[in-house]
């Protein structure tokens, strides 16, 4: 049997035979199996964010977006307010490659030329990431990074509901800008931007300013930059994901799953509004800003 079949084999019957913990459920669990978080709990009916509300459990959302855009810190701040994992294949993919196993060595080739992974190696490193949450009792996700193809929405709608897809888009020059800015620490793995990004209206396109996220002095000194986020490898990747996983919006579309969120600025800016478009209210957001 090939990875892949093993792979989408584990992740039917894991989900077939625990309904319990992650609300990663092949079969629908009861209203009782879940719990809701209390941060959502009272969203009013039909607002994108309550969508998981009337099916009795935790959400269960995807991130889409160019590669660079942000999924990764918008999908982790949710992740953290609403008590559900964050699950990217961009870090699953990364450990693998730190692990420096069989699978790495085929891993970094793929990786510095900016192209896809193979549905089979990314649907395997997904599902061992479920089958390790299953086993700490996690219920819910948001997904970053995954689907990037028709073929593997198809494969994520047959094994579970997604409720909600939030597409974030950025402009192209400013997305390019933000990854060539990336750096992380070597010794933490915290994320940083040292890019400071200011682009002028033109037309009927507004300023656009983007401070840079800098590290703590602990780890300034410590700072790496990714093998990919070189300028050709970042517009391979761009000129990837428009062929490849434009349409997965598409698809999502149709079902009438799809939240289009156009990220006006930096975190600052854009956080309060990606949370005002998901009827999300953060109390703990209002606090620090008042402060």
């Amino acid at each position: 049997m090939t990875v892949w079949s093993r792979a989408v084999v584990r992740w039917r019957c894991s989900r077939a035979t625990n309904l319990t913990h992650r609300g990663l459920c092949y079969n629908k669990p009861s209203k009782t199996d879940l719990k809701v978080p209390p941060a959502v709990a009272n969203l009013p009916a039909g607002s994108p964010a309550s969508s998981f509300k009337d099916k009795g459990r935790n959400v269960q959302w995807v991130f889409l977006g160019c590669p660079g855009v942000g999924k990764g810190t918008y999908a982790a701040r949710l992740s953290k307010l609403l008590g559900v994992p964050h699950i990217a294949t961009g870090d699953l993919v990364r450990h693998e490659l730190s692990s420096h196993g069989a699978l790495a060595s085929q891993l970094v080739d793929i990786v510095n030329q900016g192209k896809l992974i193979s549905d089979e190696i990314i649907i395997d490193l997904l599902s061992k990431r479920l089958e390790a949450g299953e086993a700490k009792g996690e219920a819910g996700f948001i997904l970053d990074g995954f689907p990037r193809t028709i073929h593997q929405a198809e494969i994520l709608e047959g094994v579970t509901d997604i409720d909600l897809v939030i597409n974030l888009k950025l402009r192209e020059d400013a997305l390019i800008a933000k990854c060539l800015g990336r750096r992380i620490c070597s010794e933490c793995g915290g994320n940083y931007n040292v890019a400071c990004i200011d682009i002028k209206g033109d037309g009927d396109k507004t300023r656009m300013y983007m401070p840079p996220l800098l590290p703590p002095p602990h780890c300034e000194n410590k700072l790496i930059t990714r093998s990919d986020d070189t300028e050709d490898v970042v517009k391979e990747r761009l000129r990837i994901y428009h062929e490849t996983s434009r349409p997965v919006e598409d698809f999502y579309r149709r079902r009438g799953k799809l939240l289009e969120f156009d990220l006006p600025g930096g975190i600052p800016e854009s956080w309060p509004k990606l949370l005002q478009a998901l009827n999300i209210y953060d109390d703990e957001d209002k606090k620090s800003a008042a402060a």
